[in-house]
């Protein structure tokens, strides 16, 4: 079973942020999932639209500057980083899930991705691109067919992974609250992995486990790695298939 770090390790850093960038990858969880909204043609590294959500900044961060941006405090000083600067303090070190929160960010991250390959230690393969927009993930699937696609959902379908599998999805990421083993059997019989979140209890670890999932995300990777037994990754990992 894979540990996402969820916005990093947020459970001990300001979420989002390098710092806890910088413990998820000590604590060798084998990905980071982290989000991202557009401000003025640039993807910035952010969960919520409304920055006094998250930082000491007010309004919404599409409506404000860069410069302003940059000099807000997300937590302990760290700023708010931007995905070019992520991905490149990340260097490949680890996989990326890229969820994307806001509009107009599918071809903007094409291209933060285009040169993550090019100016990092990155391979295509090591980015699974995420959204609760599925519209949004359609797009992304338009634009570049070989982007791994995960395809959000906050309940239990009636028809499980379907609409996971209707997007050409690589995965479907599916609310603690609400996963069940027919979920699970559902979307590995569509050849969809199954990955859930946001799990920090221990127990819920052990029976997702159990379930046979693909990974869970958590705030406190290196607890969830050793809860699961999980093996630790090398400094380089490319997600199985």
């Amino acid at each position: 079973m894979k540990i996402i770090a969820h916005r990093g390790a947020s459970g001990l850093a300001p979420e989002n942020t390098l710092k806890a960038m910088e413990l998820a990858l000590q604590s060798e969880a084998c990905a980071i999932e982290i989000d991202v909204y557009s401000s003025h043609g640039q993807l910035m590294v952010i969960h919520d639209r409304w920055l006094h959500k998250r930082t000491n900044g007010i309004g919404q961060i599409h409506q404000t500057s860069l410069e302003k941006l940059a000099v807000l405090d997300a937590g302990e000083g760290q700023n708010i980083p931007s995905l070019r600067q992520l991905l490149s303090f990340i260097d490949g070190r680890c996989d990326v899930n890229i969820e994307l929160k806001g509009a107009d960010t599918a071809v903007a991250l094409i291209d933060e991705i285009g040169y993550a390959i090019a100016h990092s230690h990155f391979d295509k393969s090591q980015f699974l691109i995420s959204s609760f927009n599925h519209h949004l993930l359609q797009q992304v699937h338009n634009l570049d067919p070989q982007l791994k696609i995960g395809a959000l959902t906050a309940g239990l379908p009636l028809d499980y992974c379907a609409f996971a599998e209707q997007l050409n999805a690589y995965s479907v990421h599916c609310d603690v609250d609400f996963i069940n083993a027919a979920m699970v059997t559902d979307a590995h019989q569509r050849g969809l992995k199954i990955f859930v979140y946001t799990v920090d209890e221990e127990e819920d670890i052990k029976t997702l486990q159990k379930l046979n999932v693909d990974g869970i995300f958590s705030n406190f990777p290196c607890k969830a790695r050793k809860t699961s037994n999980s093996q630790p990754t090398r400094p380089m990992y490319v997600w199985s298939n």
